[in-house]
């Protein structure tokens, strides 16, 4: 529940830590995570991002669970089978209960995917066309078609008590969740810290640590501050100025590893764009989104901003997902040369420039402010007057929501856990409005009939080598048409105390129940 009476919730926690003592339990564990932003929702079909994600982890759990490095296997679900090319069987594992005691069944797999078609996540279902129930722990889940990647889709659907969400509401589910995870949530105050306490009968095993405390701090240096000082254990996005810093204090680690996240910049495709103050919007014109790529020196960027710890991305998602296409690199494509972006302006009828704005964030992603300034110094250099609209995570993600008449050029990020390119090209770069569930986060209007095709026929067979074809076609597609220029990688950054036990997954979840604390 959310609480503001912390003085209570303190006095429970000391009750029962005197009651552990007193009957001779081992000293309890405890964790405290500093974040770089509060989570925005515990309703895992109430919209996503990173924050709120790591949260949904701890108290929910999928029917297919990702481990720390993107391999799929058994969650919720003991195994499953294909009966026929559109007909999925999933068994349940027995005697799993929700944090309430009650026990999950297969009607609860049923009301999360009912509910989930009509919700902000909805997208995360559309290739499926009914969940029945055969028994309690029983589900099957038919799909419109051959559709290889369902196993992988489910991986990414929290399953909810229908008993639970109806008894507090759509509304209070955010301050009331209930799952079947590791953790249950003690406290959410916002802005300041989210308490998780330990599910003793997790059936995975009861987590080694007891208490996890995280703490939102968007600023870096005060982040680092809390982690050198001992107010935290453990912190996400190190600020990369402050990595030769912390590596030099005794007593603390810093771990790095590639990140999926990918930093990418989206062009508004439509006719009038809100922020040009031109009759017809000039990224309608290929030239012109080619001379915006070719005036991005992402090397630059890479050394100055991010201290060398980016890597340049080559596509949208990267070698190790399926629809990689090899030997494809955007950036090789588009390379860094004013004087052809110069010409290309020209040649489209713009070298005298435009006006236009930057939706971006200045507290989500790794020096973003600073990426965001530097790209509107690039820009000036082929006379694009680039204003900056940078804004806190809490007011970006509703700003950009699709539909929005407010966006002209956007700088988010996005990562692509299901190891799947289809998960990020059906939402991103189908054509809005056309198929239910494709094309909800397509914040250019983007439109490519034969990129459309592709998806669909991707989405179409059971058979995962036939799929990657046609997704490494549409990589090709959006490779030549510009919708959106990716930037870098992030490094994922993280700095510990010593005595903390830790092993950084791939898709950034910090998850405790993978992780110990010394005694």
């Amino acid at each position: 529940m959310i609480c503001s009476r912390t003085g209570a919730w303190r006095l429970l926690l000391g009750s029962a830590a005197i009651a552990l003592a007193a009957a001779g339990a081992v000293e309890a564990k405890d964790l405290k995570v500093g974040l770089t932003s509060d989570a925005v929702h515990f309703d895992p079909q109430a919209g996503e991002e990173l924050s709120s994600n790591i949260m949904f982890y701890h108290v929910y759990d999928p029917l297919v669970r990702r481990d720390a490095d993107l391999n799929f296997g058994p969650g919720l679900a003991e195994s499953w089978e294909l009966t026929d090319d559109t007909t999925w069987v999933f068994h349940l594992r027995p005697g799993v209960r929700f944090h309430d005691g009650s026990d999950f069944k297969a009607s609860d797999v049923v009301f999360t995917i009912d509910r989930l078609k009509a919700s902000l996540m909805a997208n995360l279902g559309a290739n499926i066309v009914s969940a029945t129930a055969i028994d309690d722990l029983t589900v099957e889940i038919k799909t419109p078609f051959p559709y290889a990647a369902l196993p992988n889709d489910l991986a990414a659907i929290l399953i909810l008590s229908e008993a639970h969400v109806k008894a507090v509401g759509d509304t209070e589910l955010d301050s009331s969740p209930m799952g079947t995870g590791p953790y249950k949530l003690g406290e959410w105050i916002k802005e300041d810290h989210i308490t998780l306490l330990a599910n003793p009968d997790y059936y995975m095993g009861a987590p080694k640590i007891d208490t996890v405390t995280f703490r939102p701090i968007t600023n870096p240096a005060t982040r680092t501050a809390a982690l050198l000082t001992g107010e935290l254990d453990i912190v996400q996005d190190l600020a990369v100025r402050d990595v030769d810093r912390v590596k030099g204090e005794a007593g603390f680690t810093v771990v790095t590893r590639p990140s999926l996240l990918n930093i990418v910049l989206a062009m508004d495709m439509r006719e009038k764009s809100p922020t040009i103050a031109l009759d017809k919007n000039p990224m309608t014109d290929h030239r012109v989104r080619e001379a915006i790529a070719r005036a991005i020196d992402v090397d630059t960027i890479s050394a100055v901003i991010m201290n060398g710890l980016s890597t340049p991305s080559e596509q949208f998602v990267p070698a190790s997902h399926v629809g990689y296409l090899p030997g494809a690199d955007f950036h090789a494509m588009y390379p860094f040369d004013v004087e052809a972006a110069e010409q290309l302006m020209a040649d489209a009828g713009y070298a005298d420039g435009f006006t236009m704005t930057l939706d971006a964030t200045n507290n989500r992603y790794v020096n973003d402010a600073q990426i965001g300034q530097a790209l509107a110094s690039m820009l000036a250099k082929i006379d694009i007057d680039l204003q900056l609209n940078l804004m806190p995570k809490s007011n970006f993600f509703g700003y950009i929501r699709v539909p929005s008449d407010n966006s002209s050029f956007i700088m988010s990020g996005w990562d692509v856990p299901s190891g799947d390119a289809g998960s990020m090209y059906s939402v991103l770069y189908y054509t809005r409005d056309v198929k239910e569930g494709y094309g909800q986060v397509n914040r250019g209007s983007y439109s490519n009939p034969a990129l459309d095709a592709l998806i669909d026929q991707a989405d179409s067979t059971p058979r995962i080598e036939e799929r990657a074809g046609y997704l490494r076609d549409a990589t090709r597609i959006l490779l030549d048409d510009i919708p959106m220029i990716p930037v870098h990688y992030e490094q994922d950054i993280y700095a510990a105390r010593d005595g903390v036990v830790f092993t950084p997954r791939t898709d950034k979840f910090l998850w405790a129940y993978d992780m110990d604390v010394a005694e």
